[in-house]
């Protein structure tokens, strides 16, 4: 296998992945001009409930249906082989020591979720590691103000008003990208289903047949 010049990577509990996932991820892709964008499923996310949650197998497998063909994206079992708490930190370095040094790695985050990264495990080491992208729907914020960079990490910036962005002292760089409002949450799509409500439209149709063959997130049977 090839190791592409330059990867995303977006991580997330994809419970299930929805359409919402890719076209973030595609909107990322192209703006920063990346080969790969992976998508990896958490294993046992540390900073949501485990209720509600499909096993790893069948979230990993939802998006290898999502993504299957589609020019740009792999679906990545990292976090899932290596078991446990899954934290992004570990799994960077992993891809790091993978695919090597010369390979430009961008993290994707949502801007909900940076809100909290203070609360991950060595945030600060993230951006040595990477370049790290927050993405946002509208209403979109005029730009990402210092004060939303952890205060452990936010001497190590400094601004640059021509790109609107953060560049760190290892050289990695903090972005925020404004990417298209697409108004599908995950929390909803399991609720239409428990509910037995359509979600055509809202899920790639693979992964909606995935979900009605296994019958998952029905009523009363969503830790399947």
């Amino acid at each position: 296998m090839s190791v592409p010049g330059s990867i995303g990577i977006l991580g997330g509990t994809f419970n299930p992945i929805h359409l919402g996932h890719l076209r973030a991820a595609e909107e990322v892709r192209e703006a920063e001009g990346l080969d790969e964008v992976w998508f990896v499923p958490a294993a046992l996310p540390p900073h949501k409930e485990a209720e509600g949650l499909v096993t790893a197998a069948h979230r990993l497998r939802m998006v290898e249906l999502a993504v299957a063909g589609v020019p740009g994206f792999r679906a990545s079992g990292l976090e899932l082989e290596r078991g446990g708490a899954s934290y992004s930190i570990d799994s960077l370095r992993a891809v790091r020591a993978q695919v090597g040094p010369e390979v430009r790695l961008v993290f994707v985050i949502g801007y909900d979720a940076f809100h909290d990264f203070a609360s991950w495990k060595e945030h600060a080491a993230i951006f040595s590691v990477c370049d790290v992208v927050v993405v946002t729907r509208p209403p979109w914020p005029d730009h990402l103000p210092a004060e939303e960079i952890p205060v452990a990490a936010r001497e190590a910036f400094c601004y640059d008003p021509i790109s609107e962005s953060f560049r760190h002292r290892s050289g990695h760089v903090l972005s925020l990208q404004r990417i298209t409002a697409l108004d599908i949450a995950a929390a909803t799509i399991r609720a239409r289903l428990a509910a037995g409500r359509s979600v055509r439209f809202l899920l790639p149709p693979a992964v909606e047949a995935y979900v009605a063959e296994h019958g998952l997130y029905r009523q009363g049977d969503q830790a399947r």
